[in-house]
């Protein structure tokens, strides 16, 4: 019996493809999960779907060997996306191997790796969940401790304290040490400065003859000479 030459590939071509399962995780409670979710397996010129079975599994057919991307949609939670080779070794078997992989990062960059569930017929890869997805955030309360932690309201506080309350603190000191603390007080540069105390030593500095190069003897000598120009002429 002769079979034509089309024929051959055809036949070759079952036993070069594989079928691979994502089995979801126990948390989340995959009995939960929309009906719509659903788990692709996409690679350069290739894309395989399949939805969610009775038994919370994503069963690819018919996959040829290469290195896909595997992800799973749901609108209720996030999944982690796995990294899948479906390759063939020295001996002509097929392998499968599954690590981590990172969005945004080198296909090279592999995370850790998965075990493999399963023979030569049929693999099978435990995917990881992130978490529940959230769409909306909820709007923060009015707290009024978180008003309190402002640093300026703090500050301010602070100053107010100081503002009234050093005068009782003052008020309730001993004599002697008021009378001490109040003579300090006059004592210091603050009083000195408030009650004019503090001369300044520019007041007498004239800027306009220090420019022009004239002191206090050549000023004296030009009033001797104005007062000359002054006298009388004795004819």
């Amino acid at each position: 019996m002769r079979f034509p030459a089309l024929a051959v590939p055809a036949l070759a071509a079952p036993a070069l493809t594989a079928s691979i399962t994502l089995y979801l995780p126990p948390a989340p409670n995959p009995f939960t999960l929309p009906a719509s979710t659903r788990a692709t397996l996409t690679t350069l010129g290739a894309a395989f779907a399949a939805p969610l079975s009775a038994v919370n599994t994503f069963v690819f057919h018919n996959v040829t060997p290469g290195s896909y991307l595997a992800d799973i949609h749901c609108k209720t939670d996030a999944f982690r996306p796995l990294r899948i080779d479906v390759a063939l070794d020295a001996d002509g078997k097929q392998t499968l191997r599954a690590w981590d992989t990172f969005r945004g990062n080198e296909w090279g960059n592999r995370g850790e790796a998965l075990p493999v569930k399963g023979g030569s017929a049929q693999w099978g890869v435990e995917a990881k969940s992130l978490g529940k997805k959230t769409y909306f955030m909820d709007r923060p309360q009015f707290s009024v401790l978180s008003i309190l932690k402002n640093p300026m309201i703090l500050m301010g506080l602070v100053s107010m304290l100081i503002f009234f309350g050093m005068p009782k603190l003052v008020e309730n000191m001993d004599p002697d040490l008021k009378a001490e603390f109040e003579a300090r007080q006059r004592e210091g540069p603050m009083a000195a400065a408030m009650g004019g105390q503090q001369q300044n030593p520019l007041g007498n500095f004239d800027m306009a003859a220090f420019l022009a190069g004239s002191g206090k003897k050549e000023g004296g000598g030009a009033g001797a000479v104005g007062d000359a120009r002054n006298e009388p002429v004795r004819r």
